[in-house]
């Protein structure tokens, strides 16, 4: 219901949201520029004196007005030709022209009414409500991703544009809902939906019909300060019957021009004093530093818009589209699903069909959406997940836990997991949900279930289990959707490790050559950077083999280092590549294993080919912040990848420092020994801010964690307190 309720009005009204920030931007300038451009206000000033200096100048006033920003102007006829001017509170004289901006006029009437008078200020009335939906909606979508308002400035993974949109709206929803609200108060003031107790004193019966009183001899005006003054309307010359009126930021009244007696006055009241605020904070004017607050606050509505366009239509790619699916509130069975790179919804897909040919109702949904209550026709809840990094949570089921942590059992449940069964923490979120969901006392509709590497015939079994248990025959034939692959050609390749048996490669590949409507169109291998990941297709099988990029679509070229594997079938493939051969591959994202912007160094610790995205890093950080690097291989003279470069980029100050380990070779270390001989070194990092990369092996990724654990009990520093700060990243195989 909230993604329902914040992207709609987003999609709908973006176009009109993007207008209403833009111009709102633009404005906020004026408030700054109109006060740095007023003279200066005299401290303690009456408006009777300053009445007075006018006067002297133009004794023909008119009328004097201050704006919020603290700009005197006055208007006069001399003669038959009127006159104005910005005046010099000191002095009382013109100092410049007070004719409105036309710039400013011109984005005033687009900001309030698109040119369009009464009917388009509704229409910009509707984008401003539009946006405080989003606003609101939007800060119940990141409290839900994050789990729960304790964690809202936590850090964020997934795809750069769902990061963006959130980590934006972490820091902008508060003034865009504020921002809002004003806009809503205004427009209902406009059309006079609201009560109206503005200051109107009744115009004097009665006066001295005498002329000539100065102005600084009015005690009113005396008592006035000009901070508070709004506007000073002077009696028509030679009617004595006229009155001066004064209006101030907390009334209006009448003077009389012949005595100096206040013949009336009113206050305004709640309505009228909170407008003031409103005002205030929607436009700036009165508080110019606010006002380019808000106008950078609001610039994030276009990159919000953008952004959420760019989500919504990737979320849709991403996400196969189920027809005949019905609403949760009317489905018999509810399919949940935990996904990070977006396998897992092939397999949900294929489930919900299957039921939907056995006459079952479904609905399918990420599993972060998890919502029992309102599941009020389920006869049972489906929870379909795939596990990100050492057992957390995948991108689409972020939060999942703590909501099941609170809910009521309901209709009974089963939980499938997908995973690797190489790496020991195998389905380790699907299993800590089944854990939870026991200790809740849910009913388990079977015991369970793991899918190792995406197995199809796995599924099949399992699905055969799911249909007896609920009395429906399943036949689960899951076909694998490939991704877009594109064909990468071999430029170059650099040999290692023959001499030890363990047989690698640097291989370079050329980017494929597209157009520029097929960039736009996203037909080309997309943006990628060191540390994201290249997936290749060996010929003669569907699932993809993932290799870390060493390069940057900015260097030209996708590159990569690859150990060949007894019976492996991709590196087999990788390994007998020659220059000008192809592979069919794809780029997957991993913005979890990039460098941060910020300036403090940066420890990069690798053994073997995990060198590959280390080096990368190395050559895109340049010399901008200190670069460590403590790298483990088999032998200096046989693999020592990028050795070179290596020499070349401490020369050049890109590498701070460079500690090398090889394990068939001299003392024969590990570089966790490495580590160990670098303590002091490593701890002085650390408690300067360093943040620590990791890339390789798991077993030599866990014999990393384990030294560092030891190496920084002396400073009171945990590797698990660094992982939850961000500061300690892995890319373990």
């Amino acid at each position: 219901m909230i993604r329902t309720l914040h992207r709609w009005p987003g999609l709908i009204a973006a176009a009109f949201l993007i207008i209403l920030a833009l111009s709102g931007m633009a404005l906020s300038v004026f408030p700054a520029l109109e006060v740095a451009s007023s003279p200066s206000a005299v401290a303690q000033q009456s408006v009777g004196d300053l009445a007075t200096m006018v006067l002297k100048q133009h004794p023909t006033v008119e009328q004097i007005k201050r704006a919020p920003s603290g700009r005197i102007t006055a208007w006069w006829f001399d003669g038959n030709t009127p006159g104005s001017a910005v005046v010099d509170p000191a002095t009382g004289q013109d100092v410049g022209n007070a004719d409105p901006n036309p710039v400013e006029q011109w984005l005033i009437n687009l900001h309030r009414s698109l040119f369009l008078d009464d009917n388009g200020r509704i229409v910009m009335a509707v984008a401003a409500a539009a946006m405080l939906v989003l606003a609101l909606s939007g800060a119940l979508l990141v409290t839900r991703r994050v789990g729960g308002w304790r964690n809202w400035f936590t850090r964020l993974r997934g795809p750069q544009a769902g990061r963006l949109h959130s980590e934006l709206a972490r820091v902008a929803v508060p003034v865009l809902v504020l921002s809002a609200l004003t806009a809503l108060w205004m427009s209902a003031s406009t059309f006079n939906l609201l009560p109206t107790d503005e200051a109107n004193a009744a115009f004097p019966t009665a006066v001295s019909g005498q002329t000539g009183f100065a102005p600084d001899q009015i005690a009113a005006l005396r008592e006035t300060p000009v901070s508070a003054l709004r506007d000073l309307t002077f009696p028509a010359a030679g009617d004595a019957q006229d009155v001066f009126t004064l209006t101030t930021s907390t009334g209006m009244g009448y003077l009389d021009q012949g005595n100096g007696q206040t013949l009336g006055w009113a206050d305004n009241g709640p309505w009228a004093q909170a407008y003031e605020w409103i005002y205030l904070l929607h436009t700036g004017q009165g508080a110019a530093l606010w006002g380019l607050i808000l106008g950078l606050m609001v610039l994030s509505v276009p990159v919000l818009a953008v952004t959420g366009m760019l989500t919504w239509a990737k979320g849709r790619r991403g996400r196969p589209r189920l027809r005949g699916m019905v609403a949760a509130a009317r489905a018999q069975t509810v399919i949940l699903v935990g996904s990070e790179g977006g396998s897992t919804w092939g397999f949900a897909t294929t489930l919900a069909q299957a039921l939907q040919a056995g006459g079952q109702s479904v609905h399918m949904a990420a599993l972060n959406s998890f919502a029992p209550d309102s599941y009020r026709t389920a006869e049972r809840i489906v929870v379909m997940s795939a596990t990100w990094g050492d057992g957390t949570a995948p991108t689409s089921a972020r939060g999942a836990l703590e909501r099941l942590a609170t809910a009521t059992p309901t209709v009974p449940m089963t939980i499938l997991g997908f995973g690797d069964s190489s790496f020991p923490d195998f389905c380790g979120y699907a299993r800590s949900f089944e854990a939870m969901a026991r200790e809740k006392g849910w009913q388990l509709l079977l015991p369970e279930a793991r899918i190792d590497r995406a197995s199809p015939q796995e599924f099949a079994r399992w699905g055969l289990a799911f249909g007896q248990e609920i009395g429906l025959p399943l036949e689960l034939h899951h076909q694998p959707a490939m991704p877009k692959i594109k064909a990468l050609t071999l430029v170059s390749r650099r040999d290692y490790g023959e001499a030890v048996q363990a047989p690698a490669a640097i291989l370079r590949f050329a980017l494929p050559k597209v157009g520029l409507w097929d960039r736009l169109m996203g037909r080309d291998m997309g943006r990628f950077q060191a540390g994201d990941l290249l997936g290749i297709v060996p010929e003669g099988a569907k699932v993809p083999r993932y290799y870390s990029l060493a390069s940057s679509t900015a260097d030209g070229f996708a590159e990569i280092v690859a150990r060949k594997h007894p019976g492996g079938l991709c590196s087999g493939q990788l390994m007998a590549l020659q220059p000008g051969d192809n592979v069919q591959a794809f780029i997957r994202v991993n913005p979890d294993f990039h460098p941060d912007k910020g300036t403090t160094p940066l420890i990069l610790i690798g053994a073997g080919t995990g060198i590959g995205p280390l080096s990368g890093f190395i050559r895109n950080q340049g010399a901008r912040r200190p670069v460590h690097l403590w790298f483990g291989a088999r032998h200096p003279d046989t693999d020592l990848f990028y050795g070179k470069e290596l020499s070349d980029w401490s020369d050049r100050g890109w590498l701070s420092g460079l500690s090398t380990a090889f394990s068939r070779s001299g003392k024969r270390h590990y570089v966790q020994d490495a580590l160990h001989h670098d303590a002091e070194a490593l701890r002085e990092l650390i408690s300067i801010g360093a943040r620590i990369m990791v890339c390789g092996g798991r077993e030599m990724a866990h014999g990393v964690q384990a030294a560092l654990a030891e190496i920084l009990e002396p400073i009171g520093v945990s590797a698990a307190a660094l992982k939850s700060e961000g500061r300690y990243v892995e890319d373990v195989y």
